[in-house]
């Protein structure tokens, strides 16, 4: 039974406990937030107890620790965590920083702790079909990679101003699930973007429709789209061109009833947002995590693949901002 400490019980927070919950060889023994009330409500629902973050990384009954809490508490989190010798399960994007992440690799590695990067759309059942698929050989020699990600509204003006912008916040996502479809790294990345939904996210400094190219070493050739307006719910499709044909993935619809009259056929529209649309992948992806750490398998992503994401979305961002591509 592995005894998970729960950082962070906000609404990313609760969607890791929700998961747990359906395992059964894992329990949550120890929850912390910043906030009373988000902590002692999931306890309650969770048999926990309520702890500092301090003394839930030290705690006896903590084998691996869950760090939902913001961004900018990553880098000490994940070295607390590292030193107490815990498994570490980690929300994206690992830190803002490039530099940092590497000082949290050295403190994972030098611990020997297993660690687990939280691209939640790698354990997406269809996206892992199609790349299990994919390396099988069933199109042939990858060619182009088409991501789409749209969101059905932008997030509050506050959360834009310190969400790092677009490309290290929403994109990050597709960054990760490029390499893990086009099967090497990235070797150059040119980025575009404007603020078309509301000129107030272009105000702050950010933009909310981007699109990406990124190009490998070989050649290959990975087109990236997001948009954080989608007025037909959230859009998440993913499409592989290859040598001997295509793979694609489609959006999850609300119910497959469709309706055919006079005026023709229609269909539900695509689940309204992440939390229906990845519950699926959620779950995948901490049974992997407790599996792994349980049986002393290898956990991936890992937070390499986090440093690499990030360097992307840096990328990404020099690139908007200078109109010039970015060698890596």
């Amino acid at each position: 039974m592995l005894r998970l400490g729960l950082l962070g019980c906000g609404r990313i927070g609760q969607v890791h406990a929700r998961a747990a919950a359906m395992l059964d060889n894992v329990r949550i023994s120890a929850v912390a937030d910043a906030f009373a009330a988000p902590a002692e409500t999931l306890a309650a629902k969770s048999g926990a107890q309520v702890l500092e973050a301090e003394a839930l990384i030290a705690s006896d009954d903590v084998d691996a620790v869950v760090i939902g809490t913001p961004t900018d508490t990553h880098f000490d989190l994940i070295q607390a965590a590292a030193a107490a010798g815990k498994a570490i399960f980690c929300e994206k994007p690992v830190d803002m920083s490039v530099d940092n992440i590497k000082t949290c690799i050295r403190a994972v590695d030098a611990a020997n702790v297993p660690f687990l990067t939280a691209f939640n759309r790698r354990f997406d059942p269809n996206f892992a079909n199609l790349q299990t698929r994919l390396r099988e050989g069933e199109i042939g020699d990858v060619e182009i990679v088409t991501i789409l990600s749209r969101d059905p509204s932008p997030p509050p003006l506050s959360y834009v101003k310190s969400s790092g912008g677009i490309f290290r916040d929403m994109m990050v996502h597709d960054f990760d699930m490029a390499r893990f479809l086009l099967g090497e790294e990235i070797s150059q990345v040119f980025a575009v973007g404007a603020a078309l939904v509301d000129p107030e996210i272009g105000t702050a400094g950010d933009v909310d429709t981007a699109a990406v190219t990124l190009t490998t070493a070989s050649g290959k050739i990975c087109q990236i789209s997001n948009s954080r307006r989608a007025t037909y719910g959230y859009d998440q499709r993913v499409e592989v061109h290859g040598s001997g044909g295509m793979l694609q993935a489609g959006n999850i619809i609300e119910n497959s009833v469709a309706s055919s009259t006079a005026a023709g056929t229609r269909t539900a529209p695509a689940q309204a947002f992440f939390l229906e649309r990845y519950e699926a992948a959620y779950r995948a992806e901490m049974s992997h995590f407790v599996d792994a750490v349980t049986n002393g398998t290898q956990l991936s992503p890992s937070i390499h693949d986090g440093l690499q994401a990030q360097r992307l979305a840096d990328a990404a961002t020099q690139s908007r901002e200078t109109g010039l591509p970015v060698n890596l």
